[in-house]
């Protein structure tokens, strides 16, 4: 068993309303979360860094360590992060802090937060403040496991946003979906 999966085991039975995914998300996953990216990119956050599957990812797409910040509330997870990743900024803070520590230009947001799950409110706040950051024509890239896209249509249309429908990770447990928000006009 990989480290990875100890750490996410551990987390899941230690802070079961934190950590909220039947296991850690897959390389494949990663892959279809991060296309697109590269190191024309320029800057880009990640929202719940977890065990760093999509940290590596990004990486491997191209982006420096240097551009890339993550977001992550769990301890051992921010730990694990700073120590798997340097040269990566990784803070310990809500993913609705993103403009306190981001400034505008962001070339991408990839989150891997349950967002579906977060009241209303909070959802807003994350995605709000994500675009805050991201330069026009900048992609917000969220997954989701069920049927609906992960951002529900009246908060999408409030924040003025498109959306469309990525990969089906079938190599993903469970099977997850991607899609990729955008502002509307760009």
């Amino acid at each position: 068993m990989s480290r990875d999966i100890r750490l996410f085991l551990r987390e899941m039975i230690r802070r079961p309303g934190e950590v909220v995914a039947l296991a850690p998300s897959s390389a494949d996953l990663g892959r279809a979360m991060t296309e697109g990216l590269g190191p024309d990119t320029g800057r880009v956050a990640e929202l719940g860094g977890g065990t760093g599957t999509f940290t590596r990812a990004i990486l491997a797409r191209g982006v420096a360590p240097a551009d890339l910040t993550v977001f992550e509330l769990n301890p051992e997870f921010v730990t694990h992060l700073r120590q798997s990743f340097p040269g990566v900024t990784v803070h310990r803070a809500g993913a609705e802090t993103i403009a306190s520590f981001c400034r505008p230009g962001l070339g991408a947001v990839v989150s891997g937060l349950p967002l579906l799950s977060m009241p209303r409110a909070l959802q807003a706040a994350i995605v709000g403040g994500a675009f805050a950051c991201l330069r026009p024509g900048g992609a917000f890239v969220q997954f989701t496991y069920g049927p609906r896209p992960p951002l529900a249509e009246p908060l999408r249309l409030e924040l003025g946003l498109t959306v469309q429908k990525g990969r089906k990770v079938w190599g993903n447990l469970p099977p997850a979906r991607v899609y990729i928000y955008r502002r509307a006009g760009h």
